[in-house]
Order: structure tokens, then C-alpha cells, then sequence
């Protein structure tokens, strides 16, 4: 293949160094071309010649003979120096570019392209979702039904006596109560039975006195203290004393018909304590 490229270059360097072009010639096919164009389709009189038509009709066929020397030249030019000549491109109309830039805003800044479309039957936006309705307020979550009831050893411990300082004509019941959790709820209830001129004296509890609220009063034959637990307020673990004070008639006095009771409850366990005085 490369042989044959070398002799098709030689000839083609031989043809031009032995061409010499006929300009005479070429200029008088020009003006032929031309006369033939120039040529009316229907016979009638035709107009004189303006002054100065010859003249430009021989200044467009020397340009036009220029112009193809030029191209002959530069084609021998290119085959003398061995090299193939360059491609000539074609200018075209250009087309337009798929996609145009978005405009852009007052603001300096693009606009932002439109959203896509949404297929059909699907909604705007999700459903949001649905909270406590209104007046209604939202489920506890704690355990259904409030806390559940535990045996009493789970939360406490407790016991009654007659305190060791009591005379001969005065009395304190103590109840001890040892917490094992910490309680958010708690009554403790104090019973002394009445008869032999029993009235109240006076009560305590080893607990912030703020933390209770507390009553003193007769029901059913006793002597009922009462000491319930303010909402809000906390019993922590460890042990805790409740007592209630009375003046009674003369001697030792029996507590075998006293009694007391506890309820007590957390977050989530609830329970119920009773004992006596024996």
C-alpha cells in the first residue's frame, strides 16, 4: 500500500511540473457561461448596455480565473511536498442546543428548575399523621389500669409498739415502717381504741412535716390518726416512724384493741399493710 501512495505522488509531481495552464481559454468559457445565463427566455427588445457592463464582466472572470490558478497552485504545491491536502471543512447552520440555561433571577441567582410531574392519581403529600385527638388527652404509659398490686414485703416492712417512754397516765403508739423503694404514694393509718378517758395529745413522724398532710379525729370507737403522703412529694428507702400521743386513765394501759394500716404504692406496684399492737 505505501508503494502504491509513492507512485500516485509521482505522477502527480510529474503532471504538475509539465502543466501549464491556458488562461486565454479559461477566460473565454467564463464569458460564454455568463452570455448563456444573460440570455432573455422571451424575445424581446433588449435594453442597451449600461457603461462600464463589459468592463465588469471581464473583472468578474479574471477573479473568477484567480481564484482556480490559486487552487491549482496550492494543489501542486502540496503534492510537490509529499503531503496530502487538508481536509476542507464545510460550514453548516447550527442547530440549536437541546437544552437552554434557566433564566436567571433579579436576584443574581438561577431559578430553580420546575418540580417534576406527579403521576396520576397519586396525592399532593403524604397524609400526616394524626395526634391525640382534640380533648382527649394522650395515653399513659404506664402499665393499663394504674400500678399493679404486689405483695406488701416487695415495697416495705413495718411494726407496732408502745413506745418505752409512756407513763402511767400517757401513751405513744409508734408504727416503724422500713421502705424498700422509693414510694410516690403512702397513707398510714393509727387506731386507738377508745375508753378509759383516751384523747389526743399530740403526733410526729421522723419525715419533713411539709411532706404530709395530716388529721386527728374519732370514728367508729377509735381514735383515728391519720398521715397521707402531699402528691408530688417522695418517701425514699430506709426506715420511717409514725407516732400518735394520748393521755389515758390511771395504770397500764391495754393496746390489744389497737390497730394500724398502711398503703403504700410506686410508680408501678401498689400494696396494702396491716398489724396490731400485741
Amino acid at each position: 500500500m505505501r508503494d502504491d501512495d509513492e507512485e500516485v505522488r509521482g505522477r502527480l509531481r510529474g503532471a504538475a511540473r509539465a502543466h501549464r495552464p491556458d488562461r486565454e481559454r479559461m477566460l473565454a468559457r467564463v464569458e460564454q457561461g455568463m452570455a448563456r445565463r444573460e440570455r432573455p427566455r422571451e424575445h424581446r427588445p433588449k435594453p442597451p448596455p449600461r457603461a462600464g457592463a463589459s468592463w465588469l464582466r471581464v473583472v468578474t472572470a479574471t477573479a473568477a480565473v484567480a481564484g482556480v490558478c490559486a487552487v491549482a497552485g496550492y494543489g501542486v504545491a502540496a503534492a510537490l511536498r509529499g503531503e496530502d491536502p487538508a481536509p476542507q471543512s464545510v460550514a453548516t447552520s447550527s442547530t440549536p442546543t437541546p437544552d437552554t440555561p434557566p433564566a436567571a433571577t433579579a436576584t443574581g441567582r438561577t431559578a430553580a428548575p420546575p418540580p417534576p410531574r406527579r403521576p396520576s392519581g397519586t396525592p399532593a403529600k403524604p397524609p400526616a399523621s394524626r395526634g391525640p385527638e382534640s380533648g382527649r388527652p394522650p395515653k399513659s404509659a404506664g402499665p393499663p389500669g394504674g400500678p399493679k398490686s404486689v405483695p406488701a414485703a416487695e415495697l416495705l416492712w413495718a411494726d407496732g409498739s408502745i413506745d418505752p417512754g409512756s407513763s402511767t397516765y400517757w401513751s405513744q403508739s409508734d408504727i416503724t415502717l422500713k421502705a424498700r423503694k422509693p414510694l410516690t404514694s403512702l397513707t398510714v393509718e393509727l387506731r386507738v381504741a377508745l375508753g378509759g378517758k383516751v384523747a389526743d395529745t399530740g403526733n410526729w413522724r421522723s419525715l419533713p412535716v411539709e411532706d404530709f398532710d395530716v388529721s386527728v379525729g374519732e370514728h367508729d370507737g377509735f381514735l383515728v390518726y391519720r398521715w397521707t403522703l402531699k402528691a408530688g412529694r417522695t418517701v425514699p428507702v430506709g426506715e420511717h416512724v409514725f407516732a400518735g400521743q394520748y393521755d389515758h386513765g390511771e395504770g397500764k394501759r391495754d393496746a390489744g384493741g389497737d390497730r394500724y394500716a398502711i398503703r403504700a404504692a410506686t410508680a408501678d406496684e401498689r400494696t396494702m399493710w396491716r398489724g396490731d399492737f400485741f
